[in-house]
C-alpha cells in the first residue's frame, strides 16, 4: 500500500486517508451491527502494512481474524466485485496478544505510584474529600521514600496514614477515619473483582507497543477487554492510563510523514460516563497534545452524542456507519451528526445516516491541507483478513511465538512499602517485647541493690499492666519516626504527566 494514501472506501471517488494527516485524531461511530468494527479492522490493517503500529481493545473477543488471511466468501467477492477491486489478495497483519488477567495475551501491568491518586480515585469512584485523602497517603508515602507498586502497598500505606493521622494532620491537612474506610473499602472491591492485577511490575514498557515486524509491517496490539468490560470503569481508566504515559513518554515530532502509532479507543462513551471536570480538561488536553508526539487517536462509539463537544471538535476523520432515529435524542443525534461534515450539496445527510445498509458510511478524511472532505456516502472496503475470532490453540501459538512470551508473566517482587513497614513493624516487636531476666529484689526475694557510678540512668520497663503495641501501632510508629530523616525523596511517579506537574 503506498504511503501516499491508504484506500478505506468507495463511493463516488476513492476516499483515502494520508498517513502524514493520521495523527489528527478520528471517530468511528453507528449502531450496533452496522460496521463499525469491520471499518476499525480495515483502518488499523492498511496503517500496519505502511509500518505503523496499532494499539485496539478488543471488546467483544471477534478480533483476533485480524493475524489470519481472509477467506472469499460470497459477500466478500460481491463487495470486490462491486467495488471493482481486481486482485484483491487476502492477508494477516501481525499481531501481539496482551491481557490484564495473563488469560489471552502477554500480561499488562502499571504500578500504584505511575497510576497516581487522581486516575485511582476515578477507579474507585471516589468524591471529592476522598480523593483528597487518596492524594495525601501518595504524598506521605513520597515524602518517605516508599515505593508504591501494588495493592498491598497501598492498603498499608492508606491503614498507616488512617493510624496516625494526627501526626500528619499539621503537615498535609485532616485524614478522616471516614475517607480511610471508603478507600479501604473500595481497594477490596476491586481486588475481588481482579483489578489488583493491574498493579505490579514489570510494568508494560510502551515501546513494547510500537514494534515492527522482519517485513518493516507494523504490530497490531490486541489487548482482551471482554472480561475487563465487566468493569467499564476500570475498562476506561486503564486506557486513560495508555494513553496518558504516551503523552508523557513521547518525545514531540510534530507532523511526521506517517504516525507513530495508532490508537483505537473502542466504547468510547464509558471515558467520558460521570468524569469529573478536573479530569475531563486533563483527557482534552491529551487529546489536542499528542497529536504533536505522532499518535493518532480514534474514538470508536455508537452515537456522536457519546463524545464531548470540545473533543469531537478535534477527530478530524469521520466514519459514519447508520443511526436509528426512533426517539427524540435519537433524531438529535442524527442532527447532530450530519452538522459534523463538510456538506455534500448531491446528498441530504441527516437522511442519509438512517438508510446506510451495513458496510456503508459517511466518510469524510481531512486533504492534504489539513481541511476536512466533502462528505461522501461510499462503501467500506472488505478487510484483508478474516472477519471474527480465532481459535484459541491459534491464538497460544501466537503467544508462543512472540519475542516477548516470559518476559510480563513472571510477576517480580522488590522492596517497596509493605515490605519495608514489615520488616520494621516487626522489629519495633521484637525490640518492646524482649524483656530482661528480674534481680532477686525484683522478683521479692531481697534487698534494693545499690546504684553504682556507672549507673547514670535509670532503667525503664513496660509496666506489667500495659498492652503490647499491635503489628500496626508499632509499624505506624517506627515508619513516622523515619519521615523526619527522609523529606524531600520523591518517587518517580506520573499522574496524567507534566499537565498536572508532577516531576518524573
Amino acid at each position: 500500500m503506498p504511503a501516499e494514501g491508504l484506500l478505506i472506501a468507495k463511493g463516488e471517488n476513492d476516499l483515502v486517508m494520508l498517513p502524514r494527516m493520521a495523527n489528527r485524531h478520528g471517530l468511528i461511530a453507528g449502531a450496533t451491527g452496522t460496521g463499525k468494527t469491520v471499518s476499525l479492522q480495515v483502518i488499523a490493517e492498511n496503517f500496519s502494512r505502511i509500518g505503523v503500529p496499532v494499539f485496539l481493545a478488543d471488546v467483544k473477543g471477534d478480533m483476533g481474524g485480524i493475524s489470519q488471511p481472509g477467506r472469499p466468501a460470497p459477500k466478500i467477492q460481491e463487495r470486490i466485485e462491486r467495488l471493482r477491486l481486481g486482485e484483491y489478495s487476502f492477508e494477516g497483519s501481525p499481531v501481539a496478544f496482551w491481557d490484564v488477567f495473563g488469560e489471552k495475551g502477554h500480561p499488562v501491568r502499571t504500578t500504584i505510584s505511575d497510576m497516581g491518586p487522581l486516575l485511582l480515585s476515578r477507579l474507585l469512584n471516589l468524591n471529592d474529600v476522598q480523593s483528597g485523602v487518596l492524594t495525601i497517603v501518595f504524598r506521605i508515602a513520597d515524602d518517605s521514600g516508599l515505593l508504591l507498586l501494588d495493592f498491598k502497598d497501598l492498603r498499608t500505606m492508606v491503614q498507616y496514614a488512617g493510624d496516625h493521622y494526627q501526626e500528619f494532620e499539621t503537615e498535609y491537612g485532616r485524614v478522616s477515619s471516614a475517607s480511610i474506610g471508603a478507600i479501604q473499602r473500595g481497594l477490596l472491591t476491586l481486588e475481588e473483582q481482579g483489578a489488583d492485577r493491574f498493579f505490579g511490575e514489570p510494568a508494560l514498557n510502551l515501546d513494547d507497543l510500537i514494534q515492527t515486524d522482519s517485513r518493516g509491517r507494523g504490530i497490531i496490539n490486541i489487548l482482551a477487554a471482554d472480561k475487563l468490560m465487566h468493569n467499564p470503569r476500570a475498562y476506561s481508566t486503564f486506557l486513560l492510563r495508555l494513553m496518558a504515559e504516551l503523552f508523557e513518554s513521547l518525545p514531540e515530532v510534530g507532523d511526521p510523514e506517517k504516525p507513530r502509532l495508532i490508537f483505537f479507543f473502542d466504547e468510547a462513551h464509558l471515558l467520558f460516563n460521570d468524569t469529573p471536570d478536573v479530569l475531563m480538561e486533563k483527557i482534552e488536553q491529551v487529546v489536542r497534545l499528542i497529536r504533536s508526539k505522532g499518535v493518532g487517536i480514534y474514538f470508536a462509539s455508537q452515537n456522536p452524542l457519546d463524545i464531548p463537544d470540545r473533543i469531537l471538535g478535534q477527530l478530524g476523520h469521520r466514519v459514519q456507519h447508520a443511526l436509528r432515529a426512533f426517539t427524540p435524542r435519537d433524531q438529535k443525534a442524527v442532527r447532530a451528526a450530519a452538522e459534523t461534515f463538510r456538506q455534500n450539496p448531491k446528498i441530504n445527510v441527516e437522511k442519509a445516516i438512517t438508510e446506510l445498509a451495513t458496510g456503508e458510511a459517511l466518510v469524510s478524511f481531512l486533504d492534504a491541507k489539513g481541511m476536512p472532505g466533502v462528505v461522501e456516502r461510499a462503501l467500506i472496503l472488505p478487510p484483508r483478513s478474516l472477519i471474527g475470532p480465532i481459535e484459541p490453540e491459534v491464538q497460544r501459538g501466537i503467544l508462543s511465538r512472540s519475542v516477548l512470551s516470559g518476559y510480563y508473566d513472571r510477576v517480580v517482587e522488590r522492596e517497596s512499602a509493605y515490605e519495608i513497614l514489615r520488616a520494621r513493624a516487626e522489629r519495633q516487636l521484637t525490640e518492646q517485647t524482649f524483656q530482661p531476666p528480674l534481680s532477686p529484689y525484683e522478683a521479692g526475694r531481697g534487698e534494693p541493690p545499690r546504684p553504682t557510678s556507672r549507673q547514670n540512668k535509670a532503667t525503664t520497663r513496660r509496666s506489667p499492666g500495659r498492652a503490647k503495641d499491635s503489628l500496626i501501632e508499632a509499624m505506624a510508629k517506627s515508619a513516622a519516626r523515619s519521615v523526619g530523616s527522609q523529606i524531600g525523596r520523591q518517587i518517580l511517579r506520573g499522574v496524567l504527566g507534566s499537565i498536572l506537574g508532577s516531576k518524573r
